[in-house]
């Protein structure tokens, strides 16, 4: 019935589709299609199959010429179709007075016969083809998808003034998703056969292929309709007029075969078997909806998939860092699903736009950035851990891993207390001691100052040789640091006073810890040089916890308080001490400590009196 003159590989050499993201591209298409063809009838049209029930009827194929034009002449005066497309070639006079009807039939009226042609771009035929004779030339077109060979019709019906051209060019993996609308042949251009029906008998003369073809003259197939939508009649019942004429009134017919017999079967997106009769349907339909307007509206699917490629990009540089390795790789899911839906709907309004490229985008992402920021989140968790390890509480550090601040220990001003703590007479203490004893005082007189602190979510600073600082509210802001620190200080002071008592009983000195306490703002961070850094707070409360340490040496009392730790606290209750002018300070600060029973908060050996002098009288309180 016709022939195919295709060879695999042939799509690329004619498209350029050698790149890798032809078929990924193709496929998703695919996908598409599938999912938006629909069986809403297509009334325009008008499909006469040569069906295997019409050659068991009336005889095997090739049928007689008189049968075809008796057909065709029963479609446009029974059935009142508007014009017959024949997807037949008929390169051979038969000699019967059938072939001079339907060459008059093609020539005074609405019949498009068809012209085969061939595109042996990669030159694999011996010899060029040449078979029957062309015609149907038009001047309408100036470009078209070149061919090296033709089957043509026989002269008579070669001199119709409407013939199209038949011929597919199959993508590399053989699916139909492009025909020319236009081929050229020595110089001279040829419409499609469904063109050449619209330009025929659609009305308004040759249509223009302004956004259906390309530059070569390629159409992209839409296959909105599977073949199911499409009004398919047997031949045969057309010949016996089994079909009630009305069904036909004003459609545009076209005449082919679906037979397996005829070799006329396809692949396409929908199918791997489609009668390439469908395919002309196809075509036909959507050249018809262009000719009255109702072809849906271009969408710059190109610039569409650039832009969102590009703002993926964007997106995911500026929120990875702010990511988990998890919350980066959904982000990009989310976006491949908002570009899938998004393509959904370009894909029917721009023919030739890829929608996979956002999706390589998002797939090299994937497999570079995501692993990127995994190492760049696992060298930040091993550079907080190594900070920190050794000066925080293991819920702070596992807090700051969680937390979502790009760095944490960047230098910034933070409310803090800070509790700098010293053994009184250290040096009284060990010079009377062996090295190895001495060693160990200092050991678990550390241990002393360092539990508590790290319990209650301190943050240590530096050991001072037998004192120790600490601060509360960094890295992480605390909302009772005040009263944290003044939590350790008295748990501080129990432990120290069991340690003294266990020495005393193996017969040394008793020990006494000397605590300043000071609440205010402070610089705390990661400071030091290339060569070493630490992380530690400085400032003015800072100093004068140092100083009111000092200042506890003249008083009974272990712990002393300044004011600024006084007015944050909202758990402690206290005993005023006076003021004192402390070093490098203009006015005389107020100092306290804690009310409490508890004997340990003051030193047993100091003498009476020297709490005396800096204090009001012992009944005075706040809170």
């Amino acid at each position: 019935m016709r022939q195919s003159f295709l060879h695999e590989g042939q799509a690329s050499a004619v498209h350029a589709h050698a790149d890798l993201l032809f078929l990924p591209n193709e496929r998703l298409r695919d996908t598409f299609l599938r999912l938006q063809a629909g069986d809403t009838p297509e009334p325009r049209i008008l499909v006469v199959d040569i069906d295997e029930a019409s050659l068991t009827e009336l005889g095997p194929w090739p049928w007689p010429r008189e049968r075809l034009a008796h057909l065709a002449e029963i479609l446009l005066t029974t059935y009142a179709a508007r014009g017959v497309a024949l997807d037949i070639v008929l390169p051979s006079a038969s000699g019967s007075p059938g072939d001079t009807r339907l060459a008059l039939l093609a020539q005074h009226g609405p019949v498009v016969p068809a012209q085969a042609f061939d595109f042996d771009i990669a030159g694999k035929r011996p010899q060029p083809l040449r078979d029957g004779q062309l015609g149907g030339a038009t001047q309408a077109y100036r470009s078209g998808v070149p061919a090296s060979g033709y089957v043509g019709n026989y002269p008579a019906l070669a001199r119709a003034p409407h013939i199209g051209a038949i011929g597919f060019i199959p993508d590399p993996d053989g699916a139909l998703r492009r025909v020319p609308l236009v081929t050229e042949f020595e110089g001279r251009h040829y419409p499609a056969l469904a063109l050449a029906l619209v330009n025929c008998c659609a009305g308004k003369g040759p249509l223009a292929l302004d956004g259906i073809a390309d530059g070569n003259g390629l159409m992209r197939v839409p296959y909105p309709r599977d073949w199911s939508a499409y009004t398919v009649v047997s031949a045969a019942d057309i010949l016996a007029q089994r079909i009630v004429p009305s069904s036909a009134d004003g459609r545009l017919a076209v005449v082919g075969s679906s037979s397996l017999g005829m070799a006329d079967r396809v692949t396409t997106p929908l199918a791997a078997s489609r009668p390439g009769l469908g395919v002309q349907a196809t075509v036909l339909s959507a050249l018809l909806d262009r000719h009255e307007g109702k072809a849906p509206a271009p969408w710059p699917g190109r610039l569409l998939a650039c832009l969102f490629a590009l703002a993926s990009v964007l997106g995911c540089t500026l929120l990875f860092p702010r990511l988990s390795a998890a919350a980066g790789v959904a982000l990009l899911a989310a976006s491949s699903a908002l570009w899938l839906a998004l393509a959904y709907v370009a894909s029917t309004r721009d023919p030739d736009f890829a929608p996979v490229g956002p999706l390589a985008t998002n797939l090299f992402m994937l497999a570079v950035a995501v692993p990127y920021q995994w190492q760049q989140a696992q060298q930040r968790s091993r550079h907080l851990l190594q900070t920190l390890r050794q000066y925080v509480a293991p819920a702070v550090v596992e807090e700051l891993l969680r937390s979502k601040e790009p760095d944490p220990l960047r230098p910034r001003q933070r409310d803090v207390t800070t509790l700098v703590a010293d053994m009184e007479g250290y040096t009284g203490q060990v010079e009377a001691l062996p090295v190895a004893e001495a060693a160990q005082l200092t050991r678990d007189f550390l241990d002393c100052l360092t539990g508590p602190v790290i319990e209650r979510q301190g943050t240590l600073d530096k050991y001072t040789g037998d004192g120790m600082m600490a601060f509360w509210g960094a890295p992480l802001p605390l909302e009772q640091h005040a009263d944290l620190a003044l939590d350790a200080a008295r748990d501080i002071t129990r432990r120290v006073a069991a340690l003294s008592r266990r020495r005393e009983q193996a017969g040394h000195k008793p020990l006494r810890v000397r605590i300043g306490i000071e609440s205010g703002l402070a610089m705390a961070g990661d400071f030091g040089t290339s060569f070493r850094s630490i992380y530690t707070a400085v400032g003015d409360s800072v100093n004068t916890a140092a100083r009111l340490e000092q200042v506890a040496r003249d008083f009974p009392d272990n712990v002393i308080i300044g004011p600024g730790a006084v007015e944050r606290a909202r758990r402690h209750r206290f005993v005023t001490l006076g003021e004192r002018l402390l070093r490098g300070k203009e006015k005389p600060t107020p100092l306290y400590t804690l009310d409490t029973i508890d004997t340990s908060m003051h030193h047993p050996g100091a003498p009476a009196a020297a709490r005396a002098p800096a204090a009001p009288a012992a009944s005075e309180r706040q809170t």
